[in-house]
């Protein structure tokens, strides 16, 4: 992997939840690059371990958590960890979150008859998996907040990067749980990026557009491999007509994370979408 920005992080600890995932996998290689000793934390500590070796086999320094961003204890356990590992926490990644069937319509449009329809409609969404949703995002970033940013609070430099996603400013159809809790990501940023602006503390944020994942792959492709008519509808609104490539999110995290060049910025949140938020359609 070619870095887009070349920085030196050398003595800085980062801690990215999430990291069992490709994308978060790939900020914490693109981290450890810079010579940082990263932390990897995830629910499946055996994805984040394999993402890890992964890393230390390109001769860097990383290593894997067990890590439920819904459990102060679980954050906690992982913070003293990587206090007797690594040391205190510099940069702090929170990358986990995801949306969950059970707040997910079948159709993007509601229609008369949806509610005795064999369809899951807006008023069949379970309260369970939309409470999972929102908890999940904003919950799971809130908490590892609260864990890591005590050890950021009297440095001259630390960061953290949430991260949101392009429905944080206009909702998609079928998602209204991730939809909301992601817009919530964003405005925690700017509440955040105030809150800590009289320490050491910058507080920023990246919102993806479209990049094809396993989290996603239902909603992108049918079972052959053949793109679902929502990819069509993607691609259609997305000006640059592709999915984004997990390396395409780099620039902007470096740029954000570095106190040099963004000394001055905090609270913002960053599209990295192929113009997506900037078509109407027409």
């Amino acid at each position: 992997m070619k870095l887009p920005i070349q920085m030196d992080l050398t003595g800085k600890v980062a801690v990215v939840t999430g990291a069992g995932g490709v994308l978060c996998s790939v900020m914490a290689e693109a981290l450890a690059m810079c010579g940082a000793k990263v932390a990897l934390l995830d629910r499946n500590v055996d994805a984040a371990q394999a993402n890890a070796d992964a890393i230390v086999a390109k001769g860097y320094i990383a290593k894997g958590y067990a890590a439920n961003v819904l459990e102060k204890e679980s954050l906690a356990a992982a913070h003293a960890e990587i206090l007797k590992d690594f040391g205190p926490c510099d940069i702090l990644i929170n990358g986990a979150g995801g949306n969950n069937p059970m707040a997910t319509t079948d159709k993007e449009y509601f229609e008369i008859g949806d509610i005795d329809a064999d369809t899951k409609s807006f008023f069949d969404l379970e309260q369970k998996g939309v409470e999972f949703v929102f908890n999940l995002n904003f919950i799971g970033t809130l908490l590892p907040t609260q864990e890591f940013a005590k050890d950021m609070v009297e440095k001259e430099h630390a960061n953290i990067l949430n991260i949101a996603s392009m429905n944080a400013y206009t909702p998609l159809t079928k998602i209204p749980a991730y939809s909301g809790a992601k817009a919530a990501i964003t405005n925690f940023t700017q509440w955040l990026a105030v809150h800590f602006s009289k320490t050491g503390i910058r507080v920023n944020a990246i919102a993806p557009g479209f990049f094809a994942t396993k989290q996603n792959a239902a909603l992108l492709f049918n079972a052959d491999g053949t793109p679902t008519a929502r990819t069509g509808k993607i691609l259609a609104a997305t000006p640059m007509g592709r999915f984004g490539e997990t390396e395409e999110l780099l620039g902007a995290t470096l740029f954000l994370l570095n106190d040099e060049a963004a000394s001055f910025i905090t609270g913002v949140c960053i599209p990295i979408d192929g113009g997506f938020s900037s078509y109407s359609g027409v």
